[in-house]
């Protein structure tokens, strides 16, 4: 009998953690006679993203709740009895430990987002970091998509430094490049620049906006994603009479045509767990600015996890400027403006992707899963 390993997210509905779990499960085939693999989906809604044929899949409908979550997830690993679980997310990854608790089975869980900043203020707050806290530092294992995610998990979970891991989020750039090359049905006729993103408050857009404005570059400035604050940006781009030059496209299916054709990509975030949009426009082979928040964009384009900086700074594979500074972001903006500059940073940025490769992060995955199996 091969040994059973437990995939577990909430579900596969669009999203970086979704697409990261499909991705890890394709590229798991050559694992697939050494192991019996399986996935559980707490919700049940439509499913952005495929699985592999040899993936079994149980589908369960906790309908967005811990309690379910844990209930209907210990049923399923009563009846499967896995050698191993690995869950997503914060919801699964304390379902996971309550489901596993008492077994004396091994268990491993990814944090996908800078916990701090992620699980927010207010009682609801207060409960999920006390249940992140009492589980977290039980697992036999916790991969953290990044060092500041992991650096958050020791400093504000007190969770072992040793029992955690770093694996980057795989980015497939064969894919990318591919999906790249498709004809977008509405290029603009200027030059432009493209964040993209939720607009939601941590995206921190309205640095962006505010920037743009005050760089005075010519062009446009285009932020794909959709959420709660479109009304407020789209009052601020009002503000600054910019109606004609800063374009909210909502959702795109495939974007990637279109940061093919910009002069670079700006990702302002407050935090990240790690900033898949900020890779992913990297493989399209462009340049990049990002402020450097936590957790990703120094790491990613500085080999540095814990850099401090007071201005617009030209790392490794792209330019990091300091969160909230308009003027360190509007410096960057006109310094990609320079067509040495840009072309300098496109090559570097590409030359980057290298080190996220599907395969490797699955390598990766795989290691701290076996090494999981062995110990326990």
């Amino acid at each position: 009998m091969r040994p059973k390993i437990l995939f577990i997210i909430n579900s596969l509905t669009g999203g970086g953690a979704e697409r990261v779990m499909a991705a890890l499960l394709l590229h798991s085939k050559v694992y697939r006679d050494r192991y019996d693999m399986s996935l559980a989906l707490l919700d049940d809604e439509p499913a952005a993203y495929e699985i592999p044929d040899w993936v079994t899949l149980h589908q369960l409908n906790c309908r967005g709740t811990l309690l379910q979550s844990i209930m209907q997830l210990r049923t399923l690993e009563r009846s499967l009895r896995p050698a191993m679980t690995l869950s997503f997310l914060t919801r699964s990854n304390v379902a996971n430990w309550a489901s596993r608790a008492g077994t004396g089975r091994p268990w491993i869980i990814s944090e996908r987002v800078n916990t701090s900043a992620h699980l927010g203020t207010g009682l609801s707050g207060r409960l999920s970091r006390g249940l992140v806290r009492l589980s977290y530092r039980n697992a036999t294992h916790v991969i953290a998509v990044s060092q500041g995610v992991a650096d958050s998990l020791c400093d504000g979970f007190e969770v072992p430094s040793d029992i955690i891991s770093v694996i980057a989020n795989p980015v497939d750039t064969v894919h990318i490049a591919r999906q790249a090359l498709e004809k977008y049905p509405a290029h603009p006729d200027e030059p432009y620049i493209m964040a993209m993103g939720r607009l939601v408050e941590n995206k921190n857009f309205s640095l962006l906006i505010d920037a743009f404005a005050a760089s005075s570059i010519t062009g446009k400035l285009i932020i794909i994603g959709d959420g709660p604050l479109r009304t407020d940006l789209e009052r601020q781009i009002a503000s600054h009479g910019l109606q004609e030059r800063i374009i909210l496209p909502g959702f795109v299916q495939n974007p990637f045509p279109l940061l093919a054709g910009a002069q670079f990509f700006v990702l302002s975030s407050n935090a990240e767990g790690f900033p898949n949009a900020l890779v992913e426009a990297m493989s399209t082979g462009i340049a990049v600015v990002a402020t450097n928040c936590r957790s990703g964009p120094s790491e990613i384009l500085a080999d540095k996890a814990a850099l401090k900086i007071e201005s617009m700074t030209l790392g490794n594979f792209g330019i990091l400027v300091p969160c909230n500074n308009v003027i360190a972001m509007a410096d960057s903006l006109r310094y990609l403006q320079e067509d040495d500059a840009r072309e300098r940073f496109a090559r570097l940025a590409l030359t980057r992707t290298k080190d996220y490769t599907p395969e490797k992060a699955a390598q990766r995955y795989w290691h701290v899963i076996e090494q999981g199996l062995h110990t326990a």
